[in-house]
């Protein structure tokens, strides 16, 4: 008979944290293991110290670097390796001998712990039993005395081993965060949380429930102060007060792609939580989740100068206003007529921010392969802002130019004479079997991708959810093994 091997959560570093389990899996223990660096401490061990007894077998499992250099011929990756798998086989001697191993482990065994690197070696081969145990992520909360998250609120946590700038854009884009593995990256990541806007609402706990606790603003905090034992926190937002007036505003054009939340950047999403009030088409409103204290301000799509003003006049009075269009603001949507309004007398001293969003011509494009690889135009086909004469022109041109084409607003309920009249000019200048995406509510719940040659073009198919890339002369489209049809563009042009 084996024995049983148990990953012990000892919690945040009281003592009177541990589990019931936990202290009884201790007591029933032949040996117990526990990490420690080379000078033979372990905070594990001390956690539990008034459990171990003299009949325990100790197996101290130390660390052949932390952080300093190796002559290892593999490095510090090769070092840990040789001393994880040294590790496992000393507790597999143990488990084989018919003994109990409980390996001890701070907060809990698999949340950033060292026992997990015995458990993937060693569970699938032996009876084993883990007992969580509280995490520096709730004692760091608790001693805060504040929520970490609410509601429907998203609660992230990082490693401080994250290069800065992927620490910054998963800030930006969350509603709450705990920061693990300070340290040495403190400044790193104090770096992310100012680019990021959350400076001034992270707070920093340092040995959380041991001695020598501390709390503090972490705006505050001397980077060469802080150990590894501590946490960055950017709680609950649920309940925070968002200032009524600022003593100045700004406006944020913001794009949420063609359809809902996996189309959004990371720095578009950290806008949309910052925002005091979002302004925008109601449908574009509903793709962005409701958060406490937010103002939400619904409008028809066709008042495109009036909400710019709005906006404005919003930042005017010292908000912080995020303006929502469609895929990217900056084509055929809501930035140029912010940028309009705000180039009027009276807004000048506004702040304008506009970002980048995926425009339905490149989400398109991506679903049917890679139509838009060589020179494309973008026209929109709606006549309502400029006449039917200077689109014509356009697409002759475009097509002449052989360029593939993105044909934007193709038709809606009001206008639906217009594609056919496109499909007949083009065909004056393009062969009948050219490939023409017909794209739908790419994204959403209802998207249909279709490749369709010119001639058949079905203008009853298209209408405003509705985007069309239309092939150039070298544009290829092929029905592949899968049976999927793939519609490139080649990068390379024939010489003339």
């Amino acid at each position: 008979m084996t024995g049983k091997l148990y990953g012990v959560g000892l919690g945040p570093g009281d003592p009177s944290l541990m589990t019931l389990r936990a202290v009884e899996v201790i007591a029933e223990a032949d040996v117990i293991a526990y990490h420690s660096a080379r000078h033979g401490r372990s905070i594990a061990r001390s956690i539990a110290a008034k459990h171990i007894r003299a009949h325990h077998v100790e197996e101290p499992l130390v660390y052949p670097v932390t952080t300093e250099t190796t002559d290892h011929p593999g490095g510090y990756k090769g070092a840990m390796e040789e001393f994880y798998a040294q590790a496992s086989a000393r507790l597999a001697a143990h488990l084989d001998a018919g003994r109990t191993v409980a390996v001890l482990a701070e907060g809990d065994p698999l949340f950033y712990g060292s026992y997990m690197h015995m458990h993937k070696r060693l569970a699938d081969r032996y009876d084993t039993e883990v007992v969580p145990g509280v995490t520096s992520v709730s004692a760091a909360a608790a001693r805060l005395g504040t929520p970490l998250a609410e509601g429907e609120e998203v609660l992230t946590i990082l490693p401080g081993t994250l290069p800065e700038e992927e620490l910054t854009a998963r800030l930006a884009s969350t509603d709450a965060a705990v920061v693990m593995k300070l340290g040495r990256t403190f400044t790193k990541v104090r770096g992310a949380l100012e680019s990021s806007g959350k400076l001034g609402e992270a707070r920093y706990v340092e040995r959380a429930t041991m001695a020598g606790e501390r709390v503090a603003e972490l705006a505050d905090v001397d980077a060469k102060s802080v150990p590894y034992f501590s946490v960055a926190v950017l709680p609950s937002r649920a309940d925070a007060e968002r200032p009524s007036s600022r003593e100045r505003g700004e406006v944020v054009v913001v794009g949420t792609g063609p359809a809902g939340p996996l189309w959004l950047t990371p720095e578009t999403r950290g806008a949309l939580a910052a925002a005091d009030d979002l302004v925008g088409y109601t449908t574009y409103l509903d793709r962005v989740p409701v958060r406490a204290g937010q103002r939400r301000h619904g409008s028809d799509n066709r008042v495109e100068a009036e909400r710019a003003e709005f906006a404005l006049q919003l930042a005017q009075r010292g908000r912080r206003v995020a303006v929502v269009s469609g895929g990217d603001p900056g084509v055929f949507a809501m930035a140029t007529a912010v940028l309009e309004a705000a180039s009027q007398k009276e807004h000048l001293d506004v702040p304008v921010r506009v970002l980048p969003g995926v425009t339905a011509a490149n989400a398109a494009a991506a679903r049917a392969g890679a139509p838009l690889g060589h020179d494309y135009a973008a026209i929109s086909l709606s006549d309502r802002l400029k006449p039917w004469e200077v689109i014509a022109e356009r697409l002759r041109a475009a097509a002449a130019a052989d360029l593939v084409l993105a044909l934007y607003n193709p038709g809606s309920r009001s206008r639906t004479w217009q594609v056919g009249k496109a499909r007949e000019l083009l065909l004056e200048l393009r062969a009948p079997d050219t490939p023409v995406v017909v794209a739908r509510d790419v994204g959403g719940s209802g998207e249909r991708v279709r490749i369709v040659r010119l001639t058949d073009l079905d203008p009853a198919e298209v209408d405003m959810r509705t985007i069309l890339l239309v092939g150039s002369s070298q544009t290829q489209a092929v029905r592949r093994g899968t049976g999927e049809d793939a519609v490139w563009t080649p990068r390379r042009y024939p010489e003339t």
